[in-house]
């Protein structure tokens, strides 16, 4: 008998596996019945021309109930293979990060502005963005993180609705629908200047200050 439920199990995965989805999310069912039917929306998505190119949505990972979320660019080559977020070199980064703050990835939530990757990671167009913001939007709302981490120029300007540039951003405390927002460097940029890792585990300890 427990066997059988086990194989009955494991099919289950294999079969969510090669439709597309490569996370699951274990938390309480109120919050179960808003976050997973957006994300089986999102994964039906064909509101922008990026769902004839794409492989795999790339819908966000990690614990719903977390108190830090990160909102980076857009899936990247890896992370449109395997429909997982920041799984590349930029997400070896991130997790290294993460665990200097005394975290895993499964204690925060990792998610993009775009659910698509871009063809040749280009970024992201004004109206790619537009389609495509209201998921992100959700899922802030639905998870209700204490303190958002914008990694990156286009989650920060996007999410704070200004121009103004990433370099200038990072490093001081903004606010997004009443919610904390600390804009840094996107993990890529760090593996092409690596200099300024110093300057984002700055912003990083002043997010470890509010969480405590």
């Amino acid at each position: 008998m427990g066997k059988d439920i086990f194989k009955a199990i494991r099919s289950y995965f294999e079969m969510e596996k090669a439709g597309g989805i490569s996370e699951y999310l274990f938390s309480s069912k109120a919050k179960d019945d808003k976050i997973l039917p957006l994300r089986d929306e999102a994964q039906k998505c064909n509101k922008c021309a990026l769902a004839k190119t794409r492989n795999k949505v790339v819908f966000g990972s990690g614990n719903i109930h977390a108190r830090l979320m990160f909102v980076g660019e857009a899936p990247g080559h890896e992370e449109d293979i395997q429909g997982m977020p920041f799984v590349g070199e930029a997400g070896t980064l991130l997790t290294k990060i993460i665990e200097a703050m005394g975290l895993k990835r499964e204690d925060v939530y990792i998610c993009n502005i775009l659910k698509c990757r871009p063809p040749k990671n280009r970024n992201p167009l004004p109206e790619e963005i537009s389609v495509c913001i209201d998921y992100l939007y959700k899922q802030i709302e639905y998870i209700k993180p204490e303190v958002i981490c914008g990694l990156g120029k286009f989650s920060s300007q996007t999410l704070l609705n200004t121009e103004t540039s990433i370099t200038k951003l990072r490093g001081t405390w903004h606010e997004f629908r009443g919610i904390r927002f600390m804009p840094t460097f996107h993990p890529a940029y760090l593996l092409r200047n690596p200099s300024a890792k110093k300057l984002v585990w700055q912003d990083i300890k002043k997010i470890m200050a509010v969480l405590k």
